[in-house]
């Protein structure tokens, strides 16, 4: 039997999702549990590989298991088990042809950047943090240059094991609210580092150290070089994995902000 899960953790407790020596990432935690739960000793695979402090409001992970429970028993039971980082939102009996990672056809995230003179402690961990005034509306125009189908090579990190950078962004919307910027990004799949990457270059923006039009000159170059740094992991929600209708997984998941 296959059990989809929809997962939702706070990303600075953990050494990513995909398990480490230390034992300390999210898949770790969650086979760990799985162990506790059902007496199993199984490899959950997840819709997207997080970082290191990178977070969760929609990751999506399946399992293959011969324990026969309801779906409301999974979360129950494998939530206590977790640590109060981790949480098991829904879970739902799929069909053997799904695969949290193949089956996907879309992803969203959402960056958060706390636009403010002085850091907030409270924050911390859960935002970016940029002290110098953002101009949202040329991010947002900005943004919209990267819209469609393109080589996304100038956003792709070393190590990306993707077989092609073009990808197909949906959307890329910026917005203010209060002290808060959201970006808020839905493509087909996404290079490593893309999104930090693609945030780091609308900040340039933002800040007027680049015009909005330099976005574009960015696409074109097809060069790591020509973009801007890395944008902090501290921001970064993986919000929702998209799938086929026929499956009848939840659409979204719950912004954190």
């Amino acid at each position: 039997m296959r059990v989809a899960l929809g997962l939702e953790y706070d990303g600075r407790y953990f050494e990513g999702w995909q398990t480490q020596p230390s034992g300390q990432t999210v898949q770790d935690y969650l086979e760990s549990a799985v162990v506790q739960f059902t007496g199993e000793k199984i490899k959950a695979v997840c819709a997207g590989r997080t970082d290191a402090k990178v977070h969760a409001c929609g990751q999506v992970v399946h399992l293959d298991t011969e324990t026969d429970r309801k779906e409301v028993s999974w979360i129950r039971g494998l939530n206590s088990y977790l640590p109060s980082e981790v949480a098991v939102r829904w879970a739902k009996v799929v069909p053997e042809e799904f695969h949290a990672r193949f089956s996907a056809v879309s992803r969203t995230y959402e960056y958060w950047i706390a636009n403010e003179p002085v850091r907030s402690p409270l924050l911390a961990g859960r935002a970016g943090w940029v002290f110098r005034p953002l101009d949202e509306v040329k991010m947002h125009e900005a943004g919209q240059l990267l819209l469609g189908e393109h080589d996304f090579s100038s956003f792709r990190a070393v190590g990306c094991q993707s077989k092609t950078p073009v990808k197909t962004i949906e959307f890329l919307n910026v917005e203010r609210r209060g002290r808060m910027i959201r970006v808020h990004i839905k493509a087909n799949a996404f290079l490593y580092h893309m999104v930090r990457n693609i945030v780091g270059c609308l900040v340039y923006v933002g800040q007027g150290a680049r015009p909005v039009e330099w976005m574009e000159e960015v696409l074109e170059a097809r060069s790591r070089q020509a973009a801007a740094p890395t944008f902090y992991p501290s921001g970064l929600y993986l919000a929702s994995v998209g799938y086929p209708e026929k499956f009848g997984l939840p659409a979204e998941g719950n912004s954190p902000f």
